[in-house]
């Protein structure tokens, strides 16, 4: 079945807490689906990592335990017990273990997983592939594809005979086929579950051994015959030629296809999204507090230095960069923030956006339109490249992020489509080989400072494109090349822990005393160094 990036599945999404989407959401929403397949009942885990991939190394620092072991809980990605799962686990008396060995994973966020209760035991294999997306591709030994955008119902059977077509006959299926494994089950993808009546049917006859019923983890809902306006830049513009629409408008004609929606419940969408945005840069201009973590809150200083006027002037930059700030060290302290496109680099957009649509005065409905034109840009990475750092390095989030932002500020100036295209074109230009190498295994630094990177560099690719810069290469081919630049990197630079600044001396110390349960608090560091 062909499906495509939605902006608020793939892109601007999801709502969340936690370091990492594609660690903490994406092991969430897996173990969401865990819980379902083992009807609520969770006893034992065995969880097994590759050691050649990314988890194998990041697997707690990161999140990816908690959000996992919170999806076992059944949890949202929101949830405020988060920071407390391993209390939780132990509580709900879910005994856990997790090896590292080789498990032939070809994917470097491959979970391998095996669950038990009293009754039943259930074998997962799945995928975390960025910003939070998921896709399980196997269960109980049989292969699937299941991204958590259907309500899937498993029938297990001892011999299919006339099922599916009796199945087919009296229910609405997107999808329905026969799946073989160490158990054979029917798998029928559909917006709805079935109904108690053909669900009894079906657990009278013989050869139904027990239904298993998964719900969707995702917002916007799959369905058969899925259909998108344009999925290049060069459709999007073909598509364009006699209308002589705005990115942002096409970013909505594009979701509401993709989605099945109104337009105007995805202009609402983003309006929510927007909001949460402002309400966690509003938390971090205040302040945050967390033991667990490496960076205090640098924010503070730098509002501090901004009264004091001891900084190069310049208010909007200024801003931006505070704005930004203030989201990373809201998301490294727990709090709910919006993954665009993901945790690792959830500042860049929203400082821009907002930064920039504070200190200008300008409207809601404005800075709403520039987040819909940045998630416009983010479905074609999304659809060609990559928004996870395990694949593509830092390139893919902060590179990612940049050249996001640089179309939506275009549109808050009153840009072009063609010039939010170029602006977008070079930010990504600019970040290409960008590297994942983050310090102690805590998505902090230098994410920090690669996100006000990103920022910045958003602003001033938006103002080239506004020069009418020629940006040279169309987008198009400068996603593909993120592709293959990304494909080309070592993993040691792919968010493994084992290359770049990550290895220097001081980072292995960082790394040492927490380990040891120290807090570390930043500049504190350096005064026992």
């Amino acid at each position: 079945m062909k499906t495509y990036p939605s902006i608020f599945n793939d892109v601007i999404g999801p709502v969340m807490r936690g370091p990492s989407s594609s660690h903490c959401a994406a092991s969430l929403r897996i173990g969401r689906m865990c819980r379902d397949l083992m009807d609520g009942d969770i006893k034992e885990v065995y969880i097994e990592f590759d050691p050649n991939g990314s988890l194998a190394t990041t697997h707690k620092g990161q999140g990816s335990d908690m959000g996992l072991f919170g999806g076992f809980l059944g949890w949202n990605a929101d949830d405020e017990r988060l920071p407390n799962y391993l209390e939780a686990i132990e509580e709900a008396g879910i005994s856990i273990k997790i090896d590292i060995h080789p498990i032939g994973a070809t994917h470097p966020n491959t979970y391998k997983i095996t669950l038990k209760n009293d009754k039943e035991s259930g074998y997962v294999t799945a995928l975390s592939l960025g910003g939070g997306m998921v896709e399980v591709i196997e269960i109980d030994g049989a292969r699937v594809s299941m991204a958590g955008d259907f309500y899937q119902t498993l029938v297990y059977v001892s011999s299919v005979g006339p099922l599916v077509e009796q199945i087919e006959n009296s229910f609405p299926c997107d999808e329905i086929a026969v799946r073989e494994g160490s158990a054979t089950f029917i798998e029928i993808k559909s917006n709805q579950f079935l109904s108690k009546q053909l669900e009894q049917e079906l657990l009278a006859k013989d050869e139904v051994l027990f239904i298993k019923k998964i719900h969707p983890v995702l917002p916007i809902m799959a369905r058969k015959d899925l259909s998108v306006p344009f999925i290049t830049c060069d459709e999007m513009l073909e598509y364009n030629t006699d209308k002589d629409l705005e990115l942002w408008q096409l970013a909505v004609a594009y979701e509401s296809e993709r989605g099945s929606i109104s337009e105007q419940e995805v202009f609402e969408k983003m309006r929510d999204i927007l909001g949460i945005m402002e309400n966690a840069i509003d938390l971090g201009l205040q302040g945050t507090q967390y033991d667990d973590r490496i960076l205090g809150a640098q924010s503070q200083e730098y509002q501090k230095k901004l009264k004091e006027k001891k900084l190069v002037e310049g208010d909007i930059l200024n801003n931006v960069i505070l704005y930004t700030s203030a989201m990373m060290e809201v998301k490294s302290a727990m709090g709910v923030v919006v993954a665009a496109p993901t945790a690792g680099s959830c500042g860049a957009l929203p400082g821009a956006i907002i930064g920039i649509g504070h200190t200008l005065k300008l409207s809601e409905d404005e800075m709403v339109k520039a987040l819909l034109a940045a998630g416009m840009i983010g479905v074609f990475i999304a659809a060609h490249a990559t928004f996870a750092a395990e694949v593509g390095g830092c390139m893919a989030e902060c590179g990612s992020g940049s050249g996001m932002a640089a179309a939506g500020i275009v549109g808050l100036q009153k840009g072009s489509l063609h010039q939010s295209l170029s602006a977008a074109s070079t930010a990504l230009q600019s970040s290409l080989g960008m590297i994942c190498d983050m310090i102690a295994d805590r998505v902090e630094a230098p994410c920090l400072n690669r996100n006000v990177m990103a920022a910045t560099n958003a602003i001033s690719c938006a103002n080239m494109a506004l020069s009418e810069y020629d940006h040279l290469i169309p987008l198009d081919e400068v996603i593909a090349t993120m592709k293959r630049v990304g494909d080309a990197l070592p993993n040691t630079h792919r968010c493994t822990g084992l290359g770049g600044l990550a290895i220097t001396k001081t980072a292995k110390e960082i790394e040492a005393r927490l380990a040891k349960g120290e807090t570390i608090k930043g500049k504190a560091f350096y005064k026992v160094c």
